[in-house]
């Protein structure tokens, strides 16, 4: 269905899945201990980051990107979304709705990401869930291993196991990300 005449598709409303498998956590026992992870280090550094944008289904079901992905213990929080830590990896996530920060100036991948999350993304399985992967990126499907999907600033990224789901071809980022 196209909005108003502007040629935008509404997105299909999908409910997010029930239970622990559809909201995982953001620790792994890398980050808990800001140990080097796939080649990245977790650091205080500060410096320019931009953003991408990750969807993930299981089941037709939403599963929930959680914040604080990439961002070592103790982690402070206002609500929902953690303003600090430890230290923070090259890619960290600091509120619950998918979008990811990455150092500006790396070459990193999605497979990277889920390293540093310390969650399982191959061919044959998300996270805990099991059977074909598959991903697009701008709307458009990835053809092969989803791990060596490249995340250049503004990426639309969706990944999906057990059913389709149509993806979303964009995504609008706050100011400054």
């Amino acid at each position: 269905m196209a909005l108003a005449g502007i040629g935008l598709v509404a997105p299909i409303p999908t409910p997010i899945g029930r239970g622990p498998r559809y909201h995982p956590g953001a620790g792994s026992p890398a980050t808990a201990a800001a140990r080097p992870v796939d080649g990245l280090r977790c650091t205080r550094g500060s410096g320019e980051r931009f953003g991408i944008h990750l969807e993930l289904f299981a089941n037709r079901r939403v599963v929930i990107v959680p914040a604080g992905i990439g961002i070592a213990p103790p982690v402070r929080r206002d609500g929902a979304y953690v303003v600090g830590g430890r230290c923070s990896y090259p890619i960290r996530t600091r509120e619950p709705t998918g979008v990811f920060e990455l150092h500006a100036g790396r070459s990193l991948t999605l497979g990277q990401l889920f390293a540093v999350w310390g969650r399982t993304l191959a061919p044959s399985g998300l996270l805990s869930f099991r059977g074909r992967v598959s991903a697009f990126v701008a709307g458009r499907r990835w053809l092969g291993d989803p791990r060596r999907i490249p995340l250049p600033r503004h990426a639309q990224i969706v990944v999906e196991v057990g059913g389709y789901v149509p993806p979303h071809a964009s995504f609008l980022f706050r100011p400054g990300l």
